[in-house]
Formats: structure tokens, C-alpha cells, sequence
């Protein structure tokens, strides 16, 4: 059976929000620095957030994947920039960071079915 992004990111997301109950001072300090790590500064949020996706790809991390792309279809990426992202996630990985940049082509293709793209202002 396939993976599911949509539900890989919903069942962490519920488990976060135990952490958040639980521990709620390393959450709190981890929400902060994702928050200023991710602001728009020299780099746009974007490419912050391919960056990010490079990681997760590269680290293997089924859960970075869907919540990463989830967050640049928020931002409105176009599939040529992920695919690029992707092609120096390969170069730089090898083989099984090719077989995870696969993996976030799917969570792609499935999170764009469900989340409209970022309208310009």
C-alpha cells in the first residue's frame, strides 16, 4: 500500500499537539525559531521553505516532506522550482535521496489536488 501524505501530516500534526500540552516550553521555543528561521529576510520564504525541503528530502523524513510542500504550494511554488530543488537534492544525495525527491514529487502531486496556490497581490 502507498503512503499518504495527507495523512502522514495529519497524524503528526495530532501528535504535536500532545508535545504541545506535554512539553509545551521546547514547543514553544521550536515553533519560535522555525518562525524566525522561515521569515522573509535576503531570502524570501520560498526558497527558505525549498531549503527546508531539500533537508527533509536529503534526511529521509516522511513528515518534512508533506509539511514543506505543503507550506510552498501555500506559497505558490510551481512544479519547475520543486523540480529543480529536487535535481540538486539528487546531485547532492545519491540514489536514496533520488528515491525521497520521488517521494515529495508524490506529496506534491497529492497536496496541489487538495490546496489552491498563493494568489498574488
Amino acid at each position: 500500500m502507498s503512503k499518504s501524505f495527507v495523512t502522514i501530516t495529519t497524524d503528526v500534526a495530532r501528535a504535536m499537539d500532545s508535545l504541545r500540552r506535554e512539553i509545551p516550553e521546547t514547543m514553544q521555543g521550536f515553533s519560535a525559531m522555525a518562525k524566525g528561521a522561515l521569515k522573509a529576510g535576503a531570502l524570501g520564504e520560498l526558497e527558505k521553505e525549498l531549503i527546508a525541503l531539500a533537508i527533509g528530502v536529503a534526511s529521509r523524513c516522511d513528515a518534512c516532506i508533506g509539511f514543506h510542500v505543503k507550506a510552498l504550494i501555500r506559497l505558490g511554488v510551481t512544479r519547475e522550482q520543486l523540480m529543480e530543488t529536487l535535481g540538486v537534492c539528487t546531485y547532492m544525495g545519491g540514489g536514496p535521496t533520488l528515491m525521497y525527491a520521488a517521494e515529495a514529487v508524490r506529496a506534491y502531486d497529492e497536496f496541489s489536488g487538495r490546496l489552491a496556490p498563493a494568489k498574488a497581490a
